[in-house]
């Protein structure tokens, strides 16, 4: 909105120039989101104690999270509220991936929401059946894929990082490909949103790393000489994921622990679907495994626990899943778990950066 209000006021005054620039606009809207959410959030906090809205802990959980019943949950709601007006504040509205990556946060963070209250009406962990949840957003992925696919602009090409000349072809496949990466994605933050902060960090880090992707992919000077795919347009991404960034920052003022409140469902999977959303069009969909490691190795120890304890008979690998649990269950204090899964995504992230350079 201001760079359509400002910008064209550059003949009068040549200050208002800046709103051409991405790099300003991104900078704008990730303040803008955090101070947004750090003015707004204690209002929020208490409606939320008002309608109780409170967290429901799993009952084969680790009994320290038993204190966190009752803690004011889906505080998703104000992180997808504050990304999308700041995006809509910020952003070159006449972009086509803004809408796009608009419409998949709403559509995720609607099945999370449903998700929460479910899980908060009826007192119990479970909330939306497992099919049920996957079939929505399968659904919202199949559509994104299929509008992608058929857009004239469309690279069915596979970027792998490390190696410049090694491009494949997926084609129609594409689509299945994708569907798999922000489904995935999605689920992934979902599960690793378990710790007070735990899941905000990752998703601040991987945001930024795809803050600069996005940029350089928009870019076409930058992209040919970093050897990465040009997606005109993509540079708008810059500035959502800006926005991203500025308002997980302000949740994780207040989710550090001891947390005053919990994403909850509604704010990791839309979350972590606009972040495979964000990989899919930026055409950096293998670097996703990279910079969002934690994600991945969340993800991946649930599936191994479930497939271990049925092939052998109800034995396990880990103490617990996910992951977090297992070095709870060994005697790590929450906060150690958590800076440490912190400390490890930022080396990922510097590594996916690496690429850039590594080809």
């Amino acid at each position: 909105m201001l760079y359509h209000l400002l910008y064209p006021l550059n003949n009068l005054f040549a200050g208002f120039n800046v709103f051409r620039y991405i790099t300003f606009r991104t900078i704008g809207a990730a303040v803008t989101a955090f101070l947004f959410f750090v003015l707004v959030a204690p209002a929020f906090i208490r409606y939320i104690k008002k309608l109780q809205l409170g967290q429901v802990v799993r009952e084969d959980g680790p009994q320290t999270h038993l204190q966190k019943e009752g803690i004011p949950t889906m505080g998703g709601m104000l992180i997808i509220f504050i990304m999308i007006n700041t995006t809509l504040l910020w952003a070159n509205l006449t972009n086509r991936y803004v809408w796009l990556i608009l419409a998949v946060t709403l559509w995720f963070g609607t099945i999370g929401a449903y998700d929460d209250l479910r899980k908060i009406t009826r007192k119990n962990s479970r909330g939306l059946s497992a099919r049920g949840k996957l079939l929505l957003q399968l659904a919202g992925a199949l559509l994104l894929g299929i509008i992608l696919y058929r857009h004239p602009d469309f690279d069915g090409h596979l970027s792998v990082p490390f190696f410049k000349a090694l491009r494949p072809d997926l084609g129609w496949f594409y689509i299945v490909f994708a569907l798999t990466v922000i489904v995935g994605s999605s689920n992934a933050v979902n599960l690793t949103d378990g710790l007070d902060g735990l899941a905000a960090g990752p998703i601040i880090i991987t945001g930024t790393v795809y803050l600069i992707f996005s940029y350089l992919a928009g870019h076409k000077i930058l992209a040919d000489y970093l050897q990465i795919s040009f997606v005109p347009g993509a540079g708008e991404l810059a500035i959502y994921c800006g926005a991203l960034v500025g308002s997980s920052l302000g949740f994780l003022w207040f989710n550090a622990y001891p947390a005053q409140i919990f994403m909850g469902d509604v704010g990791s999977l839309a979350l972590g679907g606009v972040l495979g959303t964000i990989a899919v069009i930026t055409k950096q969909e293998v670097l996703l495994a990279i910079v969002g490691g934690i994600f991945v190795m969340e993800a991946l120890s649930v599936i191994i626990q479930v497939g271990f304890f049925k092939v052998s008979g109800g034995r396990r690998v880990f103490l617990m899943a996910p992951f977090h649990h297992h070095f709870e269950k060994k005697g790590w204090a929450e906060p150690k778990v958590v800076v440490r899964f912190w400390i490890i995504s930022i080396i990922l992230g510097l590594l996916a950066l690496a690429t850039l350079k590594l080809r």
